[in-house]
Parts: structure tokens; sequence; C-alpha cells
């Protein structure tokens, strides 16, 4: 069930629907999955979902504040220092990343950067949840059942993998030769 709720859901919320006050997406634990209507690759597809995330993660040693609202408005509006799927979706959009603040030890892709990467999401990116009190329990089964190319955590498995680490490799390595953003 859960899985065709992600794969194949009866809705699919864009970034104007979702970022409204009051949003539809519920302050409660669960699993978000990723639709593209354009995809950010020419080597995935388009129309089909290519990435889940969860909220709240599993915490041993304290209480996460992360629910589905948060994680799924993040998303959207947020940035890469934040959002291991901003940082996958700018890398691969050929978004250049850069270090910014006082340390220079955060990478997003700075202002303009960011902003691109939310009208791309806000054009193409759809967004579908479901409820589940401990999604870290589900996160692993939809990752070893689902081809699911924008997840890295737990997915070696998948055939874009490699091509995928390595982009997001080249991306920091590059944003560390270049002067820090303000």
């Amino acid at each position: 069930m859960a899985h065709t709720a992600l794969t194949a859901p009866d809705r699919l919320w864009s970034a104007q629907e979702v970022l409204v006050r009051p949003s539809p997406v519920p302050a409660v634990a669960g699993v978000y999955g990723w639709h593209f209507e354009q995809a950010p690759s020419a080597d995935l597809d388009a129309g089909r979902l290519l990435y889940v995330g969860i909220a709240p993660r599993y915490m041993a040693n304290r209480t996460s504040t992360q629910n589905l609202r948060k994680r799924v408005r993040y998303h959207y509006r947020g940035n890469a220092a934040g959002s291991t799927l901003r940082l996958t979706l700018g890398c691969l959009l050929g978004i250049e990343l850069r270090r910014v603040g006082k340390s220079g030890t955060r990478m997003t892709f700075g202002k303009a950067g960011e902003v691109a990467l939310s009208q791309w999401m806000a054009e193409n990116a759809r967004v579908c949840w479901i409820e589940y009190d401990e999604p870290w329990t589900l996160e692993s089964e939809l990752i070893t059942q689902l081809d699911l190319p924008l997840n890295l955590d737990q997915n070696r498995h998948n055939l874009f993998y490699g091509r995928l680490k390595e982009l997001r490799a080249q991306a920091r390595q590059r944003a560390r030769e270049l002067d820090v953003s303000s």
C-alpha cells in the first residue's frame, strides 16, 4: 500500500499548493515522494517517483522536531545545505555550488542559484506523502524495492548511484576551490 501511495498517488502537490497557509501537508511523521514533470537529467524519466524522504529521521539520543510539513516546505524553498534533494537537483541542473557564511563550511547554490532552483522546482517538482509513525522503518524497504535514482543513502545498488555521487563530489570540490560567497 505504501509503495502505491508514493509511486502512483491519487494526487501530486505543487510548490504553490504546499507553500500556502494553511498548508495541506500535515505536521506529522511520514514519508514523502518526489515526482518531476521534467526530469533533472536526460538519463532519468519524467513523470515518475525519483526520490523519497522521511520526517522525522530516527534519532536515538534526542527528539527530532521535523515533520512532513516542515520537510516538504523546506525542500521547496530552503537551500542545499539543509536539503540533500536540493543539493542533488542543483548539481544535476548544473547550478554552481558555493561555500557560504563566515566560516565557509556550509555549501549552497548562493542566493541567485537557490532562487533559480526554487523556480525550477515550482515548475517541475511535485510531491505526495503518506503519514507513517516510524518512517525510518519504511524508508529502507522503499529504497530497496523501488528504483529511486535520486536517493543516495542505502542506495548503492541503484544504477544512477555512482554517477550522482561523483557529480556531487565534483561540485563540492569545485566549491572548495572558489572564494566564499556572500
